[in-house]
């Protein structure tokens, strides 16, 4: 088992469902949800080590249209 995060999206209105569905998309993810609250869609990923999910965010995430600011929560057990 690699490192597993969930990743806190906070998106410009509108656009969660977008966002949603490109995240879907990328290997590494392994579930999506839209929700409510200060962020507006949560997604659960695992990568083989910290610098693949550093690459993850701040390569693919972030760059996707409608994102706003993310915050990466690693698990710790």
């Amino acid at each position: 088992m690699g490192t597993r995060a969930y990743i806190l999206i906070e998106t410009q209105v509108g656009m969660s469902r977008n966002v949603a569905a490109s995240l879907q998309s990328f290997d590494k993810v392994m579930n999506v949800d839209v929700i409510t609250g200060p962020f507006d869609v949560i997604a659960l990923i695992e990568a083989p080590d910290m610098a693949a999910v550093a690459d993850l965010v701040t390569g693919q995430v972030q760059g996707l249209k409608g994102v706003l600011r993310t915050i990466t929560c690693v698990a710790a057990g």
